[in-house]
């Protein structure tokens, strides 16, 4: 299994990230875009917030904490992926404004294209090995491929054949789920994700940058004046981020399977894998306190009017 997983790698990742987009894009009509004509100062700082803080954000982290390279390059894949399929899913359980949260959903995924290279290249080119070229074309048309193009399948799908695109989008996800239990398990056996060589240390500054994520998905929205409901909408795309996109793009980015790329890739292959299940678990600890949120705000409305 470990040397069928190392030969393979790129086909495990293409394959649970194609099956994400397209369950994803069988969800998604042009309508859910009306959103950003009726609120589109929500839409806008949602995405701002997305696409320019959390990099900043990166930004900061990784310059005054002076992290190791391969942590540094898991952080600024972190920082640079959009949000993830779930964050509509959290947003829904959550009480917040789907309609916001699919919008920016869909607005950052088109915009990673073009925002994701040139966020690795401004956070993590200092990083890389004096013979590293940021493969920036590369990076571009896997995610045209594997992203936007079975994003667009999946929406044709829901427009011509709305009842099996329910399916469809049911099935893709288990499908991409089973993709990442495969690389976990596949990574795994071929000794790339070994804790103690990653190090404790570098666990807890993942787990730090996560925690600096969510502050700063409460505070912003909240602090620009969204509502309680456009708030857990942006907080949910900042919290819950494409880590399908990540894994591939680690993948594109250190195809060498031996020598200094291969360290690098193994921790920030690990770094997202840690960051992805760690925002699993915060759903379970966001959405109720979200929620009871919403509900004690909604209850303070009644009792004044």
């Amino acid at each position: 299994m470990a040397d069928f997983y190392i030969q393979h790698e790129y086909g495990f990742a293409v394959f649970q990230l194609v099956l994400a987009m397209l369950g994803m894009g069988a969800t998604l009509k042009l309508s859910d875009f009306n959103e950003i004509v009726r609120e589109p100062y929500a839409v806008i700082l949602g995405t701002l917030i997305q696409l320019l803080l959390i990099p900043l954000l990166a930004c900061v982290f990784i310059g005054l904490l002076s992290l190791p390279a391969g942590v540094a390059i898991g952080i600024a894949l972190i920082a640079a992926i959009p949000g993830g399929t779930s964050s509509n899913i959290f947003t829904h359980f959550a009480h917040g404004n789907v309609a916001l949260s699919i919008s920016i959903t869909a607005i950052t995924t088109l915009a990673c294209l073009l925002t994701t290279p040139l966020i690795l290249e401004f956070l993590v080119a200092s990083y890389m090995p004096d013979d590293f070229v940021m493969p920036t074309v590369q990076i571009m048309k896997e995610i045209f491929f594997n992203l936007l193009l079975p994003l667009g399948i999946g929406m044709l799908v829901l427009h011509y054949f709305p009842v099996f695109a329910r399916h469809l989008s049911q099935w893709c996800i288990r499908g991409s789920v089973l993709g990442l239990i495969l690389i976990f398990v596949g990574a795994s056996l071929a000794g790339r994700l070994d804790v103690e060589a990653f190090g404790l240390l570098n666990v807890a500054l993942v787990l730090s940058f996560v925690g600096l994520i969510v502050i700063v998905g409460w505070l912003a929205p909240r602090a620009l004046g969204l509502s309680v409901a456009d708030s857990i909408a942006v907080e949910m795309e900042v919290v819950v981020r494409s880590v399908n996109l990540g894994i591939m793009l680690k993948v594109a980015m250190f195809p060498a399977l031996i020598g200094e790329q291969l360290q690098l890739g193994n921790m920030a292959l690990f770094s997202l894998l840690l960051y992805g299940a760690v925002q699993m678990l915060l759903g379970l600890v966001l959405i109720p306190m979200r929620r009871s949120g919403v509900s004690k705000s909604s209850t303070k409305i009644a009792s004044s009017q």
